[in-house]
């Protein structure tokens, strides 16, 4: 069996155990999917490799992701991070990141937690979606209504890479490890519904 992520690894050993342990596991854990959410948002437009790599650079400047800290983020911390060498220092991106810590903070307030309000379009199910596909009418929907809210960088396929990294949306393939591992064909019937 293949690890369905090899051929955009180029043999990176971090990148594979990413793979292996994280990506399409179903996130319910609200610290974990927050992070996963703002470190999607600060890939738009790059490689989940640069990411990764500069992850723990991440962790520390954004205070292990804390959103309360974060929502409350002023120019002078935002100059910071942009000298901070650790992490994309993209000004926009850093700016966003804090306009959506505010929102993921409404949006608590609203579903209780961000867990609650990300399952609630799927039902709290895990969604099969083709793998080669770059997003569909489930992070069409998502995206929409984040950027209804404010949020920034949201664009569909960044949402369903999202999704598919939180295990949301299941996009192993069949002839993947993990996907017989995660038994895989359980998901497959489960779609996407308005």
């Amino acid at each position: 069996m293949i690890n369905c992520f090899e051929k955009y690894a180029h043999g990176d050993s971090l990148v594979l155990k990413y793979h292996d342990e994280e990506w399409g596991t179903p996130i319910h854990d609200e610290q974990k999917l927050i992070e996963i959410f703002i470190l999607e948002l600060f890939q738009a437009g790059l490689s989940w490799k640069t990411v990764l790599h500069k992850r723990e650079g991440f962790r520390a400047a954004f205070e292990d992701f804390d959103v309360y800290r974060i929502s409350q983020y002023d120019t002078d911390k935002v100059e910071e991070l942009m000298l901070n060498e650790n992490i994309i220092r993209n000004r926009r991106k850093i700016e966003g990141a804090v306009i959506n810590a505010r929102i993921i903070l409404s949006l608590k307030e609203e579903y209780g937690s961000f867990v609650s309000y990300i399952w609630h379009f799927t039902d709290g199910k895990t969604v099969y979606e083709d793998p080669s596909i770059t997003h569909d009418l489930l992070s069409d929907d998502i995206s929409k209504d984040l950027k209804k809210r404010g949020m920034k960088f949201a664009g569909t396929v960044t949402i369903f890479s999202f999704l598919q990294a939180a295990g949301i949306v299941y996009s192993h393939t069949s002839d993947c490890y993990r996907y017989a591992e995660d038994h895989g064909e359980q998901y497959r019937n489960n779609r996407y519904k308005k």
